[in-house]
């Protein structure tokens, strides 16, 4: 078991690297949104974790599939009705926070199938975007690339928010990563870093 192998180097985004340090071997893993299962089946073979996908893509759902990832198609926007308090010890919800509709149902739903959460999302609080605001210009970057009319993004976030929003709802934030690229952000990270990952459970 190699568990040093850079899971950025698989999947292409530094965030996954942070998550993965999180979760130790043996554990049961829940990811929400899973794309393709590049991080579960890295968790997988590195860590030997149980771990459970949730896709909604048909595409994606196929190559879960090709890469013996279990996987559920399900739409997180309808909850997670279908899985017991408890079932997990981390619930995975990588670049998707701010594509949901339903956020405060979304954490809290992890909270109830999982003994932690995690999450990474793009900082709109990062020093470019807020010049591009300053400029009458709706913001894009490498982890905001889309235009204003058509985004995925609904409820996008600042490290502040997200921070603001644990505090008002009993969630205790256990971890704090912030990255700039492949870089760790700590001097200023709401105004220098570009995604934060947290890492949290209940209070």
């Amino acid at each position: 078991m190699n568990a040093a192998l850079p899971v950025p180097a698989i999947a292409g985004r530094a965030d996954l690297e942070a998550i993965a340090s999180w979760v130790p071997p043996g554990a049961s893993v829940l990811d929400l949104g899973c794309g393709e299962g590049l991080l579960l089946k890295y968790l997988n073979r590195s860590r030997e974790v149980l771990g459970y996908g949730v896709e909604i893509s048909d595409a994606n759902v196929l190559a879960c599939v090709k890469n013996s990832v279990n996987v559920i198609q399900s739409d997180l926007e309808a909850g997670l009705a279908g899985f017991d308090a408890g079932s997990f010890d981390y619930v995975i919800l990588s670049q998707t926070l701010q594509a949901m509709h339903h956020t405060e149902e979304i954490i809290m739903e992890m909270l109830r199938v999982g003994r932690q959460g995690i999450v990474s999302f793009p900082n709109f609080g990062y020093w470019p975007q807020r010049l591009q605001i300053m400029r009458g210009r709706m913001p894009r970057s490498d982890v905001l690339p889309h235009l204003w009319y058509d985004t995925p993004n609904v409820h996008l976030c600042t490290l502040s928010d997200f921070e603001d929003f644990c505090a008002t709802h009993a969630v205790r934030i256990i971890e704090r990563i912030v990255m700039q690229g492949d870089r760790r952000i700590s001097f200023a990270p709401n105004l220098r870093g570009s995604v934060a990952v947290y890492r949290f459970a209940r209070v």
